[in-house]
């Protein structure tokens, strides 16, 4: 494996970060929802760094897109992490664990308290990685055709131990 490159996404990636997503999706045989539950990958530079929050790209170092995961902020307290999404080549390397650092220290540099995800029991390996990392269930609101489960990850105060 080539090294690895974690930077912010911009609009001008849009139709690659929606092939990715599309790819992964279809994989497991879930619906790509561009006018709805995807439509925030038309905008990304609006949907999420505008709004206060992140998006950011998995690369390969030829600038081949690996993965993508965001955090869009629902209110003051609470950002949910949204398309964290890996082609097949890259899973199972540890990236998972980087990227959900990565994600946290974000969370935390924004001011959040919490994160949020949703997520649809098919994808077990990602739901593995989140509960050991220390998301835990929380209520669902609306399940649908994409999600069926929610955690949430309580962010520690700034300056404690974790």
């Amino acid at each position: 494996m080539t090294a690895i490159v974690i930077r912010p996404a911009t609009n001008a990636d849009c139709e690659r970060v929606i092939n990715l997503v599309s790819t992964v999706l279809a994989e497991f045989q879930l619906p790509f929802d561009s006018d709805s539950k995807d439509a925030d990958l038309k905008d990304i530079e609006s949907s999420y760094f505008e709004a206060g929050g992140v998006f950011e790209l998995i690369e390969d170092a030829h600038g081949k897109l690996l993965g993508t995961y965001g955090l869009f902020p629902l209110n003051d307290k609470q950002c949910e992490l949204r398309k964290m999404y890996f082609l097949p080549e890259i899973r199972g390397l540890g990236l998972g664990k980087q990227v959900l650092d990565r994600a946290v220290e974000h969370a935390r540099r924004l001011g959040f308290r919490a994160i949020v995800l949703e997520t649809i029991s098919v994808l077990k390996r990602a739901i593995y990685l989140y509960t050991r990392f220390g998301f835990v269930p929380t209520t669902m609101d609306h399940p649908n055709a994409r999600v069926d489960q929610k955690y949430i990850l309580e962010l520690a105060a700034a300056g404690s131990c974790s």
